[in-house]
């Protein structure tokens, strides 16, 4: 199977279940299990939650109508005979048809690259947002500009750009009693003078809850009170920012929220535990709720922004971008994504006055 990423076509194999793709988590799940034994090790070793994998374990068993690991007392996880061959031969077959599938990738990329030199490229690191997300697509269909966008937290994406690995950085900041205690990590990142920000979009952030609301959650001591099962994202991320000041804001500890370290690094990653019925509630925007039929009670409006420099705005590329964001297309899509609204303005504010 073949897929673009960013600018660069890469190539890899994928197995099939019938005709459902397998996650290929869950062969790293079942490599790292027969590495070292155990499950909770396995998972940490690759950067999941203990629910997301065995979630995905479940989901994929029940496809084979057979076991893939089996947990014993005493002996910790073993993979059971067929779990043992998928993780064999899946192995196997990387490293026998890798090389050659990077050798092609390879000579394909140098032959687009000589002829798209001249297309305007645009880096942007920036807090999962899916209005980033369709802008991304939208650009992707007009070929006026190139957004390579790579999705991680908000403290995180401005670090790279403090670094100079990204073009742009996008956050967000809500607009609560708790902004200014929000804003101090914020703070250092933003007081280089040759930055500046704009404001992309407002978005909802609130409490995702299964439809009808069972657990009748209105606030955040309702998840505490109602020993909900939460769902959170992870550390350096905007969200988790603001649900930590939230708990302080309302006298509770994490340790009074039922799930608080079992995190997921996006809003949609979230709505979907939630959908599942794996947590009885989560914390992120709007739209990512409504999108998996969830119900919603909103807590706080935030700004998201794309910091960047001014210098970076005189390019091609980006001054393309910014051309979009006050475009008609661009914010029509966004009337289409609940909760969401429109920035003010595309122009450029200077970072270390404008979130004050």
């Amino acid at each position: 199977m073949l897929y673009i990423a960013y600018m660069a076509l890469t190539a890899n194999v994928r197995w099939h279940i019938h005709d459902v793709e397998l996650d290929p988590r869950v062969l790293d799940i079942l490599r790292a299990i027969a590495r070292c034994g155990s499950l909770s090790q396995a998972i940490r070793d690759i950067g999941l939650s203990y629910r997301h994998a065995w979630g995905l374990l479940g989901r994929y068993e029940n496809l084979l109508g057979q076991k893939l690991v089996s947990l014993e007392r005493g002996r910790g996880a073993t993979l059971t005979r067929l779990g043992e061959r998928l993780a064999q031969t899946s192995a196997a077959c990387d490293r026998e048809l890798a090389p050659q599938l990077e050798r092609w990738a390879e000579d394909f990329n140098r032959k687009v690259k000589r002829g798209a030199a001249d297309r305007s490229v645009v880096v942007m690191h920036a807090s999962h947002d899916l209005a980033l997300a369709q802008l991304h697509d939208m650009l992707a269909r007009k070929r006026t500009v190139s957004l390579e966008l790579s999705f991680e937290g908000s403290l995180e994406a401005l670090r790279a750009l403090a670094r100079h690995q990204c073009d742009f950085a996008g956050f967000h900041i809500p607009d609560s009693p708790v902004r200014s205690l929000m804003l101090e990590p914020f703070r250092p990142l933003l007081s280089d003078a040759s930055l500046c920000v704009i404001h992309f979009a407002d978005r909802e952030q609130g409490l995702m809850v299964a439809p009808g609301n069972p657990l009748g959650i209105r606030d955040i001591r309702d998840i505490a009170r109602r020993k909900a099962r939460f769902v959170n994202r992870q550390p350096a991320s905007g969200t988790r920012l603001f649900f930590d000041q939230l708990l302080t804001a309302n006298g509770l500890r994490p340790a009074q929220i039922a799930g608080y370290h079992g995190e997921e690094f996006t809003h949609a990653a979230v709505a979907a535990t939630v959908a599942s019925g794996m947590a009885d509630c989560g914390f992120g925007i709007e739209a990512a709720a409504r999108r998996q039929h969830l119900d919603f009670v909103p807590v706080a409006n935030e700004r998201y922004y794309l910091a960047a420099r001014r210098s970076t705005l005189k390019r091609p590329g980006p001054r393309a971008l910014i051309a979009a964001l006050s475009g008609t297309p661009f914010r029509r899509m966004l009337t289409r994504l609940p909760g969401y609204h429109a920035g003010a303005t595309a122009e450029a504010m200077d970072a270390r006055t404008a979130l004050l």
